[in-house]
């Protein structure tokens, strides 16, 4: 009798485990036969992986069982996985809920038609940020590999990975430094009355008064230079109404970032900010030190207290007279604004940035994810959530911005702001007005803090996953000290933006290094990559495997046809619409704009500068170039097991 062996796979036990996720059951049958009899045994087992399964069906005259080696377990142990499905939607939840949902969305809402904002808004959120969303999950989980190895799909992208790993670098350095000023923030007020409240104190000038204190102030009408001026006295004298400064802002200019009159006055580290940057670094390490099994664990908290801290503020500020005058301006339509093509520009770049799309963030969350996994159904619970937070946050701070504007008896339009000036100086100068100003003051920083801070460390694990993910045999053993290199570089790197310059440094690499074009250009071959390039049908035919369905064909239509023409369309009208960037009033010599261009580069341009180098260097005619590395044979399935053999002879190799 011949001897044969072959692999097959049973996925007919499939079933739902405790977390919801699929395991497969796998048999084993050994038969054995002689001159005299025949004898059958039948081995049924049940192998639950972290990663793939192997399952075998071995004829042979001697019963035995094939099994994984163990430098494949090993290297699959060492990579980690999830320990439960809550883990990963937290964590995805923290990425995709960070600063711009508290600080840019409500400002971008009301300086947009309010609620009219909210027809763009959802508009492309439909049409190109959740299908990217699923996409970047779904790869991520597919292949089980970071932002690098991804693009075995389609080898020509692989620039892709590489522009949204530098892309990270820059991110990682000037994200950060928010939450340091926010520990700053945090830790000066954390005392019987917040700093900036008076202007009795060493940083303030002498026109500097409280903005609620100006009703007071006797003031008139004069005729300079044939026009009327507003004239304040003061004890130190006349001045006119637009020289009078107010404490919150000399606080954040002159005593937080002790800010030089331009970026060509770079001027000294800002010590206190230093400590702590150095401190925001350390928490960072800490929560990835440990691999996905760690950072699961710490999002249950960075993820959800937020939430409790926006309902405190929420209640109290809907409490606060004039808040619903706020509310009003934040929700009510305004539809003649939707003619204007900036609204929908700023609908599609909050939805980008919000959402952690096109970082490689994405892709490495759902790697850790089981691969039967229901990714579909995460990405549609994550973007309801993260929307939802949206604007949840928005009524959270127009309360407390109606309540500054009925205070201070101005407009809200001249209250309102975003960024670090809604952080900063807004919020800050709210809290003047409430009783117990350093606890909410306290509440408001610490939540910033959460909020930016699982951002940041997701990031940051979507980065050095795709790294060790590509060189496993030179770092997975050596994670933590990778992790810790990294960090200390980005510090070193950050310094840079709170030296006494540094606000004009950061706000370069804000307009340029993590721009909308960075952004948009890397979603856009992202998306063809595989829509057009693997194809969008075999793509679909991996999600089956998956998920055991095919998802309805609307995201095939947004991958191949909505969600590249958005990326398209705004890319050039923000080209059209460029305006360089300033500071306040302040405007950067050409050299700065030189130098933000060339941060910006530095990523755009690994995407065609790989396509021409693979391509040159690849052998071959034209037509078995496009086969080998730009619309590859194998499907999913082929591609998968592909992979697993190269992790193993890796694995073998790296044993040695």
């Amino acid at each position: 009798m011949s001897n044969s062996i072959s692999v097959t796979e049973d996925v007919s036990n499939r079933e739902e485990d405790d977390g919801g996720l699929l395991s497969s059951g796998y048999v084993a049958r050994a038969n054995t036969g002689n001159n005299s009899r025949q004898q059958n045994l039948e081995i049924e087992t049940l192998l639950t992986r972290e990663r793939t399964p192997l399952s075998v069906i071995i004829t042979s005259k001697t019963a035995t069982m094939a099994t994984p080696s163990k430098n494949q377990i090993s290297l699959e142990n060492e990579r980690g996985s999830w320990s439960s499905k809550l883990d990963f939607i937290l964590s995805v939840v923290g990425l995709a809920i960070g600063l711009g949902n508290v600080w840019r969305f409500p400002y971008l809402c009301y300086k947009n038609g309010g609620g009219a904002f909210l027809l763009p808004y959802f508009m492309t959120l439909i049409l190109a940020g959740i299908p990217m969303f699923f996409m970047e999950l779904a790869l991520g989980q597919m292949l089980t590999i970071g932002g690098l190895g991804v693009f075995k799909i389609a080898p020509i992208f692989k620039g892709i990975g590489y522009a949204a790993a530098v892309m990270s670098c820059w991110m990682n350095v000037y994200y950060i430094v928010i939450l340091a000023w926010a520990v700053f923030y945090f830790f000066m007020s954390m005392r019987s009355d917040v700093p900036w409240r008076s202007c009795n104190n060493s940083w303030n000038t002498e026109n500097c008064v409280n903005p609620y204190a100006r009703k007071d102030l006797l003031c008139w009408d004069e005729m300079i230079n044939k026009s009327a001026t507003k004239i304040c006295s003061l004890v130190t004298g006349n001045i006119t109404a637009s020289e009078l400064t107010d404490p919150v802002k000399e606080f954040w200019e002159r005593r937080a970032l002790q800010i030089s009159s331009g970026i060509e006055e770079i001027g000294n580290i800002r010590y206190e900010l230093a400590g702590t940057l150095l401190l925001v670094w350390i928490v960072c390490y800490f929560c990835i030190w440990k691999g996905v099994k760690w950072t699961g664990k710490v999002v249950y908290f960075t993820a959800l207290f937020p939430y409790v801290l926006l309902t405190i503020l929420l209640i109290r500020g809907i409490t606060l007279p004039g808040a619903f005058e706020g509310i009003k301006f934040y929700v009510i339509p305004n539809f003649s604004k939707l003619t204007e093509s900036e609204v929908w520009i700023d609908a599609v770049t909050q939805i980008f940035f919000s959402y952690g799309l096109g970082l490689g963030t994405l892709v490495a969350l759902g790697s850790y994810n089981k691969f039967t996994n229901n990714v579909y159904k995460d990405a549609l619970i994550v973007c309801s959530v993260n929307s939802s937070t949206s604007m949840f946050a928005g009524f959270v701070i127009f309360s407390v911005v109606g309540f500054m504007a009925h205070e201070q008896q101005r407009p809200i339009s001249q209250v309102a702001a975003s960024g670090p000036g809604l952080a900063f100086l807004v919020y800050p100068s709210a809290v003047l007005q409430l009783p117990g100003a350093s606890l909410w003051s306290c509440l408001f920083f610490f939540m910033l803090l959460l909020i930016g801070l699982d951002s940041q460390f997701c990031t940051m694990e979507g980065f050095i996953t795709a790294i060790i993910d590509e060189w496993p045999q030179l770092l997975r053993k050596r994670k933590e000290i990778f992790i810790a290199v990294v960090c200390v570089l980005s510090y070193l790197v950050g310094l840079s933006c709170i030296s006494q310059g540094g606000m004009y440094v950061f706000q370069i690499l804000d307009s340029y290094a993590v721009s909308g074009y960075c952004l948009l250009w890397l979603i856009f071959f992202e998306c063809i990559s595989i829509s057009w390039c693997y194809g969008v049908d075999r793509f679909y035919d991996g999600i089956k495997d998956m998920i055991g369905y095919y998802p309805m064909v609307w995201w095939k239509f947004c991958w191949c046809i909505t969600t590249p023409f958005i990326c398209v369309g705004v890319f050039f009208f923000n080209i059209v619409q460029f305006t360089p960037v300033k500071y306040l009033d302040y405007n950067y010599p050409w050299w700065a704009h030189a130098f933000g261009i060339f941060t910006a580069l530095s990523s755009m341009l690994y995407i065609p500068g790989y396509m021409v180098w693979l391509w040159k260097v690849t052998p071959g005619d034209t037509a078995s170039k496009i086969r080998t590395i730009v619309r590859i044979d194998e499907d999913v399935k082929s591609l998968r097991e592909k992979m697993q053999q190269e992790t193993t002879k890796q694995a073998e190799i790296y044993s040695l």
